[in-house]
């Protein structure tokens, strides 16, 4: 921990415990969610009535059950994984530990179009079905569809059940020799070891990691459109942009925010307080069963189904498209949207950083309430899903470029124009507000790592805090920041939900040339850049299995 600086909360922080920069910073992440308020209560004229009576009711049943169906699957495929990793031993285990968290490197967008064409009549699945059965058409045989609800589930879970493996396996591991030895003192081995012990032990794990998983469900907009599902978020977009009232997707976005602050909230209260993994000191790791036979193909096979169907498949497929149409690397359409994407989530993810980073300093050493409530506030933005941002900055921020343009026409004759609301600003800012707590998190992980004595010396050379901090500890963050700058790139890179509602006109990114592209069955030829959006997720993915496979040879 870092040491507080030896000065009063007044003239370090301020009357309220923290400083002006921390609240301003909070401020602007929270602009997006005040505007949103102020424009719900504007006028829908008959389109409320309308989605009142027609819309709202479905789309609710249909967004509660997609959760449910989400939240079921992801916590069977993550725990199930989990528990085969951390508590056994089989081969091909020390690849898969790592090769389970690859289906987070594919969009949950990206997922749903491979899925139709793999899935689909036209596919191979049901092209080997026909060969091997006979048939001539669909009438003569039942194969379940993949634009449905069920559908959707099935896609999002693949995709998702990564946040629950990661979170369990972490605790599962944590948990230490001395529970699961008393478990099996007190007679309970295999299945009634698991169900009686380590799983009600690992409740807050398996908490975080469907929220987590929820949170995403709530987002995803291209997924749920693409496979017909009807959720609150395609809602938010059809009301918005068919129907032409902001006002009207204002109030249904207003309800999607109490639907994921709900969920928060379920997430803190299951936790009860208790850590995610028990305390290190005296921690032994508990020795792994070794498997054989029988069962370790099982287990083997069980943890290759998930990587198999969530990554493989659809990478797979992705390849076999581009592998045709390798020319479509020189289009400029494909130049245009790469460069756009990579500059957006160059800035978005240098401004997040640092903003973080800022917000680091500026709360180091505070344990005020308000302090507290500042920092919930600057970091929720990950948990509002990008339609719902995306409705508040372009309110807010158009209302300023009016403003502007209003006052710079009459003091100087010039027109402005859409300065900030027309450009690839509001993504950025978007994105920005979005991904903040990613950044924050990786900093803060990093800053809990020093011991505070390297910021208490340079104080007892005569360094202020913030000199302190920025010649001593900043460096000792490389690694942080590092991890920081790639995780926001990686996260920008994918978004497509906020993206989508607030890329200028003649912007596309790699995410919006995949979604127009696929909008009018054209997927084969956005394979290329699908893959691009899939190599880079790749990335902080693997870095993530090796770091967990460095942890696990120093535990053993």
């Amino acid at each position: 921990m870092s040491i507080p600086a030896p000065s009063t909360k007044r003239t370090a922080s301020g009357q309220w415990g923290i400083s002006p920069a921390a609240g301003v910073i909070a401020a602007f992440a929270l602009l997006p969610l005040a505007s949103l308020l102020v424009l719900a209560f504007g006028d829908t004229g008959d389109v409320w009535g309308h989605l009142l009576k027609n819309v709202l009711p479905r789309s609710l049943a249909v967004t509660a059950l997609l959760m449910c169906g989400v939240a079921a699957c992801t916590a069977a495929l993550g725990i199930g994984a989990a528990w085969l990793v951390s508590r056994h031993d089989f081969p091909g285990r020390n690849v898969l530990q790592w090769m389970l968290v690859l289906p987070l490197a594919i969009p949950t967008y990206i997922s749903a179009y491979c899925f139709v064409d793999f899935l689909g009549f036209t596919g191979p699945v049901q092209s080997l079905l026909r060969a091997a059965g006979g048939f001539k058409s669909p009438a003569e045989y039942w194969f379940p569809e993949v634009r449905s609800l069920p559908g959707a589930i099935f896609v999002l879970s693949v995709v998702l059940y990564p946040y629950v493996y990661l979170t369990c396996r972490l605790l599962f591991e944590y948990q230490g020799r001395a529970v699961i030895e008393a478990g099996r003192m007190l007679g309970a081995n295999g299945f009634r070891l698991f169900f009686s012990v380590a799983l009600p032990l690992a409740r807050p794990a398996v908490a975080a990691g469907i929220a987590l998983a929820l949170l995403e469900t709530l987002n995803d907009i291209g997924a749920v459109e693409y496979l017909g599902v009807r959720t609150l978020t395609f809602s938010i977009f059809d009301t918005w942009l068919n129907r032409s009232s902001l006002a009207g997707a204002a109030q249904i976005a207003c309800l999607l925010l109490v639907i994921a602050g709900l969920l928060l909230h379920l997430e803190r209260r299951s936790r009860g307080g208790r850590s995610y993994a028990m305390k290190q000191g005296g921690f032994v790791a508990p020795s792994r069963i070794r498997l054989e036979g029988r069962s370790a193909f099982a287990a083997t096979f069980l943890c290759a189904i998930p990587f198999f169907i969530g990554f493989a498949v659809p990478v797979a497929l992705m390849l076999r498209f581009a592998a045709v149409r390798t020319e479509q690397v020189l289009q400029p359409q494909l130049h245009q949207a790469a460069i756009n994407s990579i500059l957006v989530s160059s800035i978005t993810a240098v401004v997040t950083t640092f903003a973080a980073l800022a917000f680091l300093v500026a709360l180091r050493g505070s344990r005020s309430k308000v302090a507290q409530l500042v920092q919930q506030a600057a970091t929720l933005g990950y948990a509002i899903p990008g339609s719902v941002l995306a409705i508040g900055m372009l309110f807010a921020l158009t209302r300023f470029d009016n403003l502007l343009d209003a006052w710079m026409r009459g003091q100087f004759g010039l027109v402005t124009g859409l300065l900030l609301s027309g450009s690839a600003f509001i993504v950025v800012y978007a994105c920005s507000v979005r991904f903040f707590t990613v950044a924050h998190s990786a900093l803060d992980a990093g800053h809990q790592r020093l011991s505070g004595r390297e910021a208490m010396a340079g104080r007892t050379l005569g360094r202020t805090a913030l000199q302190a901090f920025m010649q001593v500890e900043l460096p000792m963050l490389k690694g942080a920041i590092l991890t920081s700058l790639l995780l926001v790139f990686v996260e920008t890179m994918k978004e497509l939900s906020a993206t989508i509602l607030l890329r200028p006109f003649n912007f596309p990114t790699l995410a919006t040339h995949v979604y127009e592209l696929s909008s009018r069955a054209r997927f084969e030829d956005a394979a290329i850049a699908s893959l691009a959006i899939v190599a880079l997720g790749v990335v902080p993915v693997v870095l993530l299995g090796r770091m967990n496979q460095r942890q696990d040879s120093t535990k053993n």
